[in-house]
């Protein structure tokens, strides 16, 4: 299933992703840091909710709270939670 996240407080707006179960493919940001954030896609390409959780979640940018990485760690968790809850 595609998941669409509309990002906040940071440069890229939207996060899409496919998730299946929990795990999540095909990781690709509108706007932000292009060649940074295509590295982040493939890397969590094939890793599941918790696994990017445990990697990316509470990933600051400068004097930001967030990040594109913890906009992506927030996003998945709202795709598996909307996603199991059908």
């Amino acid at each position: 299933m595609e998941y669409t996240h509309k990002n906040k407080g940071v440069c890229s707006s939207t996060v899409k992703f496919e998730i299946n179960g929990n795990v999540i493919t095909n990781v690709k940001f509108i706007g932000g840091c292009n060649g940074n954030l295509k590295a982040i896609g493939k890397l969590v390409d094939g890793m599941t909710v918790e696994e990017i959780e445990q990697k990316l979640k509470g990933n600051t940018c400068g004097f930001r709270s967030t990040s594109c990485a913890d906009q992506l760690a927030i996003a998945v968790r709202k795709a598996y939670d909307e996603n199991t809850n059908l």
